[in-house]
């Protein structure tokens, strides 16, 4: 296991108790220092590497692949996976040497000590996976779950499900994708959904308090995050289209484009 002091590292992980392991995601590319980390890892624990999964398409999760497999000494070709991209398409591996081997959702991939079950939880990116070990009752979470704070999200209505579907794992620990091990995580990943699930509420009560009236994303943002201090409010509106868009996807708001974007009420 290679652990960050920050969120701005990515967690990668060795997984297994054999001669060969999985490791889950490769960090950066161009890190020497991980390296030698992995490497010392390797030789403490008398094991190579069995296969590569990345929980998702992000550089700092997928850029190390190209370094891993020019520095680290491979006796066999292992596999490097992933879940496709949506709509599908091929994907480079690092400097285009090496092909991704395409996973489902519901794959089992097993090592010695360990059997990871392949969960499609889409939202942070549209191909993110996390991965059960079934041994431990533990989730790898990739960026779906982080150790702290709250997680940046592509599409909210499928980040929902995901978390959802999360929860369903009934699962005693996160080893996420950044920061520190959960304990714990059916509290934390009810927290995630909590915290949404209040700031969509808010979002409602908005257009409830005035029935009939429409807004701008700008005007809503004052309202909905009217204790958030100003300066933080165009990352605000990020966060609020991505509700608003949710919202419409499941009948609650109607978008209205001219002459500009103005959402109400469909309820």
């Amino acid at each position: 296991t290679r652990r960050s002091p920050d969120l701005q590292g990515t967690n990668t992980y060795l997984v297994g108790t054999g001669a060969r392991r999985i490791l889950i995601d490769t960090g950066e590319p161009s890190v020497p220092e991980y390296i030698s980390c992995l490497k010392r890892a390797l030789f403490e624990f008398n094991t190579t590497i069995q296969e590569i999964i990345v929980t998702h398409w992000h550089i700092d999760h997928t850029g190390g692949i190209s370094d891993i497999c020019n520095n680290i000494k491979k006796d066999f070709d292992y596999t490097i996976s992933k879940l496709p991209r949506i709509p599908h398409c091929e994907e480079a591996v690092g400097n285009g040497d090496e092909k991704y081997t395409y996973l489902k959702d519901g794959d089992l991939i097993k090592t010695e000590g360990a059997t990871l079950r392949v969960l499609y939880t889409p939202g942070h990116t549209d191909d993110h996976m996390s991965l059960v070990l079934l041994e431990e009752n533990a989730i790898f979470s990739g960026d779906c779950i982080l150790g702290e704070g709250t997680a940046v999200f592509e599409e909210l209505y499928d980040y929902m499900k995901s978390l959802q579907k999360l929860l369903e794992v009934d699962a005693d620990l996160i080893y996420p994708g950044h920061g520190p091990v959960v304990h714990g995580a059916k509290a934390k990943i009810q927290q995630y959904i909590s915290h949404r699930q209040a700031r969509e509420e808010q979002i409602l009560s908005a257009f409830q308090e005035k029935p009939g009236v429409s807004y701008t994303p700008t005007e809503l943002v004052k309202i909905v995050y009217k204790d958030t201090p100003e300066y933080l409010h165009i990352a605000a509106e990020v966060n609020l289209t991505h509700h608003l868009e949710k919202l419409k996807k499941e009948g609650k708001l109607i978008q209205e484009s001219l002459p500009n974007v103005r959402w109400k009420s469909n309820l």
